[in-house]
C-alpha cells in the first residue's frame, strides 16, 4: 500500500531498518533532480531506494498562546539548535500496551531514555503488585527467557524494586509528568513519540528576544512540535549516501519483503564497524560519506577514499576546558600521548568546602581570600580580603549557637601573618572566595599531572607539542584539566600510501563506509598519530553526561544556619584575584619566612 514519504517515516520503527522503497507518484513523476546537502538524486516513478537511517532535521512548531487546549495561531520552523529550555507536557492519550510504548517511545541507556508511565489499573506480577497510578520507569528492552520484555522499576519508601513487563502486557498506560527541562535537540532525539504530537512549554530563554525570533515576545504558551526528518538512503547505482527531507511531496511503497536487499551497497557507520568482532580486523573500506574539517586526518577522509581499518580499542583522553570568565569556552579532548609540557595556574575556590576537596598530601594548599566573611561565632575566624592561609585538615569544633553548644564541621588552617603563623578555624559552610598561590616552577607532562594531582587542575602550555604542525592548546591562555575519560577509537591508515596511521573517534565522527573484498596488509604503519580534538559545547556535555555516568559529584557542603546572613562582598575582591594571577604570571613566587610561602604579601 502506497503512502506519503512523511507518513511512512513518521511510523517507521528504526529497528526494522533497512527498508527498500519504490517511488510511486508525486511531483517527481517524470524524473526530477532533487538536491540536498550537495547530493543530487533522481526520484522518478518506479525508482527504488534503500532507507538506512533517519533523524530529525528540524521542527515545525504550532504556537498556542495560552495552553495546550487552545487553538494554535501560527506555525513556525525551528532548527534543533534553537535556544531555550523547555518542559515536556505529559501526553493525555493512553498507550494500550507495553509493545506500543516500545514502538513509539525512545528507550535507551541514558537518563533521557528512561521514560515514566503509570497504569490505570493494578498490575499483578509473581512477586509484586504495581499499584494503579504508581510511577513505572522503563529502563531497557531485552529478551527474557525467549520473550521480549521491558526492564522496569518502581520506588517505594526510598527503595527501588525491579521487575519486567512483557511486550504483550495490555492495559491503559499514561505518560507521567516530567519535571525536567530539556533543550530542543534533546526533545527531538528522545522525547517525541512516533505518530504523536509533542507539546512543550518554554521554561527559560537563553538570550534576549529580538525581531528575528519566530516566537512572540514574552511568549508563555505552548508549542506543538511536529518533526521533519532527514532520510539517509542508498540508490541502486550510486556509492554515496543521499539525504532526503521527509516532507517531500512523494508517495512510496515498502517492497522490502519482495526485493533482493543485498543488491545495494551496505553503508556502515563507525559505530557499526566498531561492533564488528576483533578477529574481523583489519579490513579495507571505501568512504561513502566523509567528515567535515580542515584538521588532519579529517581533511584526508573524503568520499571515494580507500582506507585500512586496523583495529578497534578504548583509549584515554583528558577532558579540558578553556579558563575564561566569559562564554563560550572552548573544550578539548587531549590524548595521553600529547608531547607538550604544562605549567600550573592558580585555581579559584568559592567555598571553604572546596578547599577541603582540593587538599592533598603531596603539598600544602596556599590560598589568598578574595571575599570577606564575618563569622557569627567567636570560636571561628572572620576573614578579610587579602588574608592568606595554609590549609591543614577537616575537623569538628564546638560552637555556641542560639544559647546551646553545637558541634559543626570546620577547616583548620594556618593564617600567614607578616612574621608568624596563627592557627584558625573556618566554618565549612563559609561562602567565601579564595585563589591559589603557586610555588611550583616545574613543567609537567600530561601523564605526570594525571598521576600526581587530583583533577580538576589548572595549567597553561609552556612548551608546545613540536610533533604537530599547529598545537591548538599552545594559544589558549589557560586550561582546566577536568577529568579522564575512556572513549572508543578506530585505528586507520590510507590504503594507497600507508606511511602513518590515525586514531579516529567512533561516536563523534559523522562518517559512513562500505567494506571492500580486498587483501589487507596486516602490518600497522610505524607512525601512529593522535590529535587534540576540539569538541563543541554539545559534545562536551554529552561526554560528561554519557561517558561518565558512574562518576558521582562530591557531596554538597553543609548548609549555612538559616539565621545567619552573609556579609556583603568587598569591592576589592576582583582586584585581589587579578593581583594573585599576575603574581603567578610574573614571578612564580619567591621564598619568604621559614616556610617559603608568602610571596603575595610582598
Amino acid at each position: 500500500m502506497a503512502s506519503t514519504l512523511e507518513k511512512f517515516i513518521h511510523s517507521l520503527d528504526p529497528r526494522s531498518l533497512p527498508r527498500v522503497l519504490q517511488i510511486q507518484s508525486g511531483i517527481y513523476f517524470q524524473g526530477s533532480i532533487y538536491e540536498m546537502f550537495g547530493n543530487e538524486c533522481c526520484l522518478s516513478t518506479g525508482e527504488v531506494i534503500k532507507v538506512i537511517g533517519f533523524k530529525i532535521n528540524k521542527l515545525i512548531a504550532s504556537i498556542c498562546e495560552n495552553n495546550e487546549d487552545s487553538q494554535f495561531s501560527a506555525k513556525v520552523e525551528l532548527p534543533l539548535n534553537f535556544p531555550g529550555l523547555y518542559k515536556v507536557v505529559a501526553d493525555k492519550t493512553p498507550y494500550i500496551s507495553i509493545e506500543e510504548i516500545t514502538r513509539k517511545v525512545a528507550i535507551g541507556s541514558t537518563r533521557f531514555g528512561h521514560p515514566c508511565f503509570y497504569s490505570s489499573e493494578d498490575i499483578k506480577l509473581a512477586n509484586l503488585t504495581i499499584k494503579q497510578g504508581e510511577q513505572i520507569t522503563f529502563n531497557s528492552v531485552e529478551e527474557v527467557n525467549g520473550t521480549m520484555a521491558v526492564n522496569c522499576g518502581v520506588v517505594r519508601n526510598n527503595q527501588s524494586h525491579s521487575f519486567t513487563l512483557p511486550l504483550s502486557q495490555d492495559g491503559k498506560f499514561y505518560e507521567c509528568e516530567d519535571d525536567q527541562i530539556y533543550t530542543l535537540k534533546e526533545i527531538a532525539e528522545w522525547k517525541i513519540p512516533r505518530c504523536r504530537k509533542r507539546i512543550v512549554k518554554l521554561s527559560n530563554t537563553l538570550h534576549a528576544w529580538d525581531s528575528s525570533n519566530p516566537l512572540p515576545e514574552n511568549f508563555e504558551g505552548c508549542l506543538i512540535l511536529t518533526p521533519v526528518y532527514e532520510v539517509q538512503a542508498v540508490m541502486k547505482f550510486r556509492k554515496d549516501i543521499v539525504h532526503i527531507l521527509s516532507d517531500l511531496d512523494v508517495e512510496v511503497k515498502d517492497i522490502t519483503d519482495c526485493y533482493d536487499i543485498s543488491s545495494f551497497l551496505q553503508p556502515l557507520s563507525l559505530e557499526d564497524v566498531f561492533e564488528r568482532t576483533s578477529r574481523e580486523f583489519p579490513m579495507v573500506a571505501e568512504i561513502m560519506e566523509g567528515p567535515l574539517g580542515r584538521q588532519k586526518p579529517y581533511n584526508l577522509l573524503h568520499i571515494g577514499k580507500e582506507i585500512v581499518i586496523h583495529k578497534k580499542y578504548q583509549a584515554t583522553r583528558v577532558l579540558a576546558s578553556e579558563i575564561r570568565s566569559d562564554s563560550p569556552k572552548r573544550h578539548f579532548l587531549i590524548p595521553m600521548t600529547y608531547k607538550g609540557k604544562f605549567k600550573r595556574r592558580p585555581r579559584e575556590f568559592p567555598t571553604a568546602y572546596d578547599l577541603e576537596i582540593a587538599r592533598s598530601e603531596r603539598e600544602q594548599l596556599h590560598v589568598v581570600a578574595t571575599k570577606a566573611f564575618d563569622s557569627p561565632h567567636t570560636e571561628l575566624f572572620s576573614v578579610s580580603v587579602g588574608d592568606q592561609f595554609l590549609v591543614q585538615q577537616r575537623q569538628t569544633s564546638e560552637v555556641l549557637y542560639e544559647g546551646r553548644k553545637k558541634v559543626i564541621d570546620v577547616l583548620a588552617c594556618e593564617q600567614i601573618l607578616s612574621d608568624a603563623y596563627k592557627e584558625v578555624l573556618l566554618p565549612m559552610y563559609m561562602e567565601g572566595g579564595f585563589v591559589e598561590v603557586i610555588h611550583d616552577k616545574k613543567q609537567y607532562q600530561l601523564s605526570e599531572i594525571c598521576k600526581e594531582f587530583r583533577l580538576p587542575f589548572n595549567v597553561k602550555v609552556s612548551v608546545r607539542d613540536l610533533s604537530i604542525k599547529e598545537d591548538v592548546l599552545a594559544a589558549v591562555p589557560g586550561l582546566q584539566l577536568e577529568e579522564e575519560i575512556t572513549d572508543s577509537y578506530l585505528l586507520i591508515s590510507s590504503a594507497s600510501s600507508p606511511v602513518e596511521s590515525w586514531e579516529i573517534p567512533v561516536y563523534r565522527l559523522n562518517m559512513s563506509v562500505h567494506l571492500l573484498s580486498k587483501d589487507v596488509q596486516t602490518d600497522i604503519p610505524p607512525m601512529t598519530k593522535t590529535t587534540v580534538e576540539e569538541i563543541s559545547e554539545e559534545e562536551y556535555y554529552m561526554v560528561r553526561r554519557f561517558e561518565n555516568q558512574t562518576l558521582h559529584p562530591p557531596p554538597r557542603p553543609p548548609k549555612k544556619p538559616a539565621a545567619l546572613a552573609p556579609k556583603p562582598v568587598s569591592a576589592v575582591s576582583k582586584q585581589i584575584t587579578s593581583d594573585v594571577l599576575q603574581s603567578t604570571k610574573n614571578c612564580d613566587f619567591c621564598l619568604c619566612l621559614e616556610k617559603g610561602l608568602s610571596c603575595y604579601s610582598r
